[in-house]
């Protein structure tokens, strides 16, 4: 035991025992004899002689001696100690550390005494990898250290640290380094050794060596002095650590490149200063295998010494090799302008590039922008990169306050438009070097060492510093967006056995388009040893992102502002059309509209990426990420649904999308003349969603923990128990699933089963269940009551669905979800008299978490249910409601009735295609399970309750609801649940079979089931299924959608259709037809063409009406008086029937608006000039021929009616037009052709005789005149498709 001073305090006295106790433990220690207690270490006196000189003879004994293994494990914050500071002393030391950075705290202060042997991390029996770092060690644990200044002979010496500071990981758990703040005291002498003269050569000498003949066996090693001009960074590469340092001539610009890997030479790294003199001894020749550049060696004997001109002297080549001359000086002359010209070459093919320039910079580090990429933030102001350079040492010392001098680092301007302004970029040939450390306490951030994706990628395609950002920058987003979803391990893994993670699945082809043609292996010793400056820094050009992938919460703003930048009301209806609509038929129809946009339409393009997940609320597919959601709509190329249920969970991508925003405002536009003026618009809001084909879906990274995980083979085997045996099962408790029709009875068996717990079969096993699906109905508030936690009974309508489905043979057994076989043989399943295998009818009911199902299931669909950690055979018939005697459950009338638990899988299996499942779907039809899909001509032409057919959108307007029909109350719910649009309004679809086809149909949906409904627009291929089918009091077939229906999106617009202003479905050119055929053709037209005579005009009415209630508009004002109409804006309206005939038949024409100016002849001044007369009147009619009972009540006297009266009956009128069409009425069936009957008609002199049938009422789509060059060809085509019963003859 130490001898302390007699007048010793107590205190003192237990501060000493506490140095032995840690001397014995931490420093090396002399075995004691036999078993006594070992002595005390012989270094801890020379401690405490240094420590008793550090403190002017006292101890420190309000300091304390902390091990390694104590420092590392206890201290977790991090703390610096200052053994001869006095306190004022420290916090002017923190205060100036704090100048850069005044929101971060100082380091705070800890009294701890540190002692421990500096060393490079070799091993005394072995030598290990090396790195080239610095520790400091005891006999507890060694911990990295970083010094400012480092001495060779300070390796392995026993040094007390009088200042220095711990920094521990930002990870927790993770140990820390060290920084030695002042130069460490050593705590023994350290060996000084003698200076020995010593022979050298310089590098204007040792230059020619190297290209020498002579074999390098027969070389002798040479001692080479200078002065060090250059330094790389310390590399690894093979498991081979090393590094070049250049001595260049006192003299000359000659240098020699020296090659130093030796373990024990490694820390002359820390020790080299730039522009010092130095001598190096023991040095041979050797060159590299692949460019064959030569350099000199160090060899193990090799020391590194200070140059001394006393004690060296030149040594002279003859004296070395006797006759063996220098290489000439014109080869390197001639090597150098070869080098100069290739150069030259290199710079013209390259113009466009900008060249960086070499500076040098001292600067404060004030950010960590990316410890993984080697970013940071130099005074506010400057990014530094550390990429290109091995940062061996881990970063250490690069925090927040430090001061880091650069030199020959390469100056880049703006090289991304979006990243910072200036960049600092140190290549192999820059230096960087800590100037002094931090006295902040910010964290330790060390870049991985392996497996860091950043280095990989920008190694693997050896990426300038454009390329190098913006790779970082899409990085950072992607693992920003989605590491709450599956880790930052998982996202940024590396390539495995070519198993690529989801960040280099993402950014590979990326980066394959963007630097094409540049992976090859970058040649690091060539950018160290090449004479011109070589390396991926010294040239760049500014790179313009040829993609983005923001946010879905970015996304969705930018669509959103692009979408309201865009929108403009008056190019929403056509200025013909909106002139003549009332206030509110205008605002109806301005109320929602849609823009679709492209990938092109952001510049750069956009990538979308997110988490397929389905809406628990709203049973929509969604992508997500950690900012927002974004609805989706998804769809196969060969038109079949999309049910891939293994999908939801994964990370996908999609480069072809359409992302649409459905844009809702609410307006008070008077008219159309004031569509120009947004003042009006009261309310805006939007709904953005992205539709797109699965076929376009990268999958970046598949979904943790699916059902099934891999399909083994049709031998895998079930275990499907024959017997009733009682089997465990951990299914949730199946009261809580089933619906609240009627009291449940209680199965005390199954209560039993589940009270037991799962047996080690249960744990893993699952029951599957195959069937088919026949119908389904979509979402919608049902009367289908749950029973409350506390025993009440709820009475709120419950979001679900239902569907019908068909059970195909027995439940199977696994032992664990992996082993799920393939789909069984559906000829077995569908073999008439097989034994136990039944067939029935099952009525599904989705509600709670198992809506998720929704978009997944579809008719015609073969499933299977998978019931996890459950082997109960029956459970498909313990969990029917209502509980039925077994005896029963085989009659096709006692259907299953089955609540899907939360809990439940769903599994696609395939659709119906081959003959065995046709057979199985003629099963369904008999027992009268069948959905059967129709086509519109047949819903057109038969008689129906509830249809099912798919078709293409031809146009989406919205308009009133009906006036007999009243929402009801589901309606009124989902209004309050916040559907953008009234309950008052109705959307319109009109749907054909293909676009430009002649058969249409209307489907009228009520506006708030649309919160649902998305895709609904132009061009998009629907199957809609379950509709209610109703005919018009004007005979006109058209369906609603009601509870029971459901809308399904086959197949996305065309690009091309996606434009309103361009409405898909309308035919350019619509066919010629005769007014005879059309008794043939009538559900099957929607428009036509004829070429006709305007024989008369029966009826013609102008007026001016109000705006908003419809009534005579005059002199300005409205005359409605009871109650008075505010309105101060009229809109005109014209209609006129006009009879037509083309020589087959007569028909009567309705006109309205436009048309009618087209029908009477008028240019655009005369008709408008009539409409200005009518404004005075308010109202003109005219009635003429053959128009008793039309309701025009004319006025002989008024000049206006006059004049219109006498233009119906000028000759002028009565001309050859060309006339589209659609009926007026359509009948409800298929009419029986009334009878033919012989009509005259007359063209100037020659008289016409045809059989014709009854007048069709038409309504005027569009007039044209006919040119005698045009009227000739129509003519000529009509004669050539004469109808037979058309005859021709002459008269008297």
């Amino acid at each position: 035991m130490l001898r302390p001073r007699v007048s010793a305090s107590p205190q003192e006295l237990r501060w000493l025992q506490a140095a032995e106790d840690f001397a014995r433990r931490a420093l090396p220690t002399r075995q004691g004899s036999g078993g006594a207690e070992p002595p005390p270490s012989p270094e801890l006196a020379a401690v405490l002689g240094c420590l008793r000189g550090a403190g002017r003879g006292e101890l420190p004994l309000g300091y304390s001696f902390i091990s390694i293994s104590d420092l590392k494990s206890q201290q977790g914050m991090p703390c610096c100690s200052h053994l001869t500071w006095s306190t004022k002393e420290f916090k002017e030391w923190a205060r100036q550390g704090k100048g850069a950075l005044p929101t971060h705290s100082s380091l705070p202060r800890a009294y701890l005494i540190l002692v421990g042997y500096l060393t490079d991390g070799r091993q005394e029996d072995k030598e290990k990898l090396v790195d080239g770092c610095l520790y400091v060690k005891d006999n507890t644990a060694i911990i990295p250290c970083e010094l400012l200044h480092f001495e060779l002979e300070w390796l392995e010496s026993l040094f007390l640290f009088p200042s220095w500071a711990y920094v521990p990981q930002a990870d927790q758990g993770a140990a820390g380094y060290l920084e030695i703040l002042l130069d460490p005291i050593p705590v023994n002498l350290l060996p000084k050794k003698v200076p020995e003269s010593t022979a050298v050569i310089f590098p204007a000498s040792a230059e020619p060596l190297l290209a020498s003949r002579i074999p390098w066996k027969k070389r002798p090693k040479l001692n080479v002095a200078g002065e060090l001009a250059r330094r790389s960074p310390l590399l690894c590469i093979h498991r081979k650590t090393f590094f070049f340092l250049f001595l260049k001539c006192f003299t000359s610009a000659a240098t020699v490149p020296v090659l130093v890997q030796t373990p024990s030479q490694l820390a002359w790294h820390h020790t080299l200063q730039l522009g010092c003199r130095y001598t190096i001894t023991g040095l041979s020749m050797s060159s590299l295998k692949k460019s064959g550049q030569r350099m000199f060696v160090t060899g193990v004997s090799s020391c590194l010494l200070p140059y001394s001109a006393e004690h060296v002297k030149e040594q002279s080549l003859d004296s070395v090799w006797q006759g063996e001359s220098s290489l000439p000086a014109s080869l390197g002359t001639t090597e150098q302008l070869g080098d100069s010209v290739e150069l030259r070459v290199e710079e013209e093919r390259l113009r466009p590039t900008k060249k960086s320039k070499m500076i040098s910079y001292v600067g404060t580090v004030t950010k960590i922008l990316n410890a993984q990429a080697g970013l940071y933030e130099l005074d506010n102001k400057v990014c530094l990169c550390l990429a290109y350079q091995q940062l061996l040492n881990s970063a250490r010392g690069l925090r927040p306050g430090a001061c880091v001098e650069l030199i020959d680092i390469h100056l880049i301007q703006k090289p991304v438009v979006s990243s910072p302004s200036i960049v600092l970029g140190a290549c192999l040939d820059s230096t960087v070097t800590l100037k002094s450390f931090s006295r902040l306490s910010t964290p330790y951030q060390p870049p991985a060492t392996s497996g860091n994706l950043y280095l990989q990628l920008l190694f693997r395609y050896n990426l300038d510093m454009p390329c190098y950002l913006w790779l970082v920058s899409l990085l950072e987003t992607f693992e920003e967006r989605f590491s709450c979803f599956f880790g930052h391990q998982q996202l940024l893994r590396s390539s495995v056995r070519q198993n690529p993670g989801a960040a280099e699945k993402f950014l590979a082809p990326l980066l394959q388009a963007v630097v094409p043609g540049r992976e090859e292996t970058r040649d690091i010793c060539n950018e160290i040893l090449a004479k011109t400056h070589q390396c991926p820094l010294r040239k760049y050009l500014t790179l313009d992102p040829p993609c983005q992938i923001p946010s879905l919460s970015a996304l969705r703003g930018v669509a959103e502002q692009k979408s309201w930048e865009g929108f403009c009301p008056s190019q929403l209806l056509s200025p013909v059309e909106a002139q003549h609509m009332g206030t509110q038929e205008l605002n109806r129809r301005l109320a929602w509209s849609y823009c679709t946009l492209w990938p092109g339409s952001f510049q750069p393009r956009v990538i979308v990426q997110g988490v397929l997940r389905v809406s628990s609320r709203s049973s929509l597919l969604q992508l997500q990420d950690n900012s927002s959601s974004l609805p989706c709509v998804i769809s196969h190329r060969d038109g079949s649904p999309f049910a891939n249920t293994a999908l939801v969970g994964s990370l996908l991508q999609v480069e072809s999308y359409q992302l649409i925003v459905e844009r809702f405002i609410q307006s008070d536009f008077p008219s159309w003349e004031q569509l120009a003026n947004p003042e009006y618009v009261r309310e805006k809001k939007s709904s953005v969603y992205v539709q797109f084909y699965f076929e376009d879906v990268q999958v970046l990274r598949a979904a943790e923990g699916q059902i099934q995980k891999d399909r083994r083979g049709e031998n895998s085997t079930s275990l499907r128990k024959r017997n009733g045996g009682s089997s465990a099962s951990e299914l949730e408790t199946p009261e809580a699933k089933i619906l609240k029709l009627e009291d449940p009875k209680p199965d005390p068996d199954r209560e039993e089963r589940c009270q037991k717990g799962p047996s080690s079969t249960g744990r893993t096993s699952c029951v599957s269940q195959l069937f088919l699906v026949t119908q389904k109905e979509g979402l919608m508030l049902r009367n289908y009551q749950l029973p409350r936690g506390g025993g009440g009974e709820g009475h709120k309508l419950q979001n679900s669905f239902q569907a019908t489905v068909l059970w195909l043979g027995r439940p199977l057994l696994w032992n664990h979800p992996r082993e799920i076989g393939n789909l069984p043989a559906l000829e077995e399943i569908s073999c008439d008299g097989e034994e136990g295998v039944k067939q029935q009818e099952a009525l599904l009911l989705f509600m709670g978490k198992s809506l998720r199902w929704f978009p997944f299931l579809h008719l015609d669909g073969l499933y299977r249910f998978i019931a996890p950690r459950c082997s109960d055979l029956e459970v498909f018939d313990r969990l029917r409601f209502p509980p039925v005697p077994a005896e029963f459950w085989g009659r096709s009338s006692c259907p299953l009735c089955l609540p899907v638990p939360d809990t439940w899988h769903l599994q696609h299996e395939t659709w119906l295609s081959s003959p065995a499942e046709r057979q199985l779907a003629a099963k369904a039809v008999l027992t009268g399970m069948d959905q059967r899909i129709a086509s519109i001509p047949e819903i057109l032409s038969t008689r129906g309750s509830l249809v099912s057919f798919s078709g293409e959108i031809v146009e989406r307007i919205l308009c009133a609801s009906p006036k007999n029909e009243k929402p009801s109350v589901t309606l009124s719910l989902l209004k309050e649940k916040g559907s953008l649009l009234g309950s008052d309004h109705s959307v319109k679809l009109s749907i054909s079979v293909a676009s430009g086809s002649p058969a249409v149909l209307d489907v009228y949906i009520a506006a708030t089931y649309t919160q649902h409904l998305w895709g609904l627009l132009p061009g998009a291929k629907i199957l809609f299924q379950n509709l209610e089918r109703k005919i018009s009091r004007f005979h006109n077939v058209y369906c609603t959608y009601i509870a029971s229906s459901c809308v399904t999106v086959l197949s996305l617009p065309a690009s091309h259709l996606l434009l309103p202003s361009s409405p898909a479905g309308k035919a350019s050119s619509p066919s010629l037809v005769f007014l005879s055929n059309l008794q043939l053709h009538l559900q099957n037209l929607p428009q036509a063409r004829i070429l006709c005579h305007l024989s008369c005009v029966l009826t013609l009415s102008l007026q001016w009406v109000c705006s908003l209630c419809s009534s005579i508009f005059k002199e300005g004002k409205c005359t409605r008086h009871s109650p008075p109409c505010p309105s101060h804006t009229g809109v005109r309206q014209a209609s006129a029937r006009v009879l037509v005939e083309d020589g087959t038949g007569e028909a009567l024409v309705l006109c309205r608006n436009q048309h009618v100016a087209a029908m009477l002849g008028l240019s655009l001044p005369d008709w408008e000039a009539v409409q200005s007369c009518v404004q005075s009147r308010g109202r003109v009619s005219v009635q003429y021929g053959e128009a008793p009972g039309m309701g025009c009540v004319e006025d002989p006297e008024d000049p206006v009616a006059c004049y219109l009266r006498s233009l119906c009956r000028s000759p002028l009128i009565c001309r050859p037009i060309l006339l589209d069409f659609s009926l007026d009425r359509k009948p409800s069936k298929i009419l029986q052709p009334a009878p033919l009957q012989l009509r005259n008609f007359r063209s100037g002199e020659v008289e016409f005789v045809s059989q014709t049938g009854p007048r069709q009422s038409l309504l005027c789509l569009n007039v044209e005149e006919v040119e005698q060059k045009a009227l000739c060809n129509l003519t000529r085509e009509r004669i050539g498709g004469t109808p037979r019963h058309c005859q021709e003859g002459a008269t008297a």
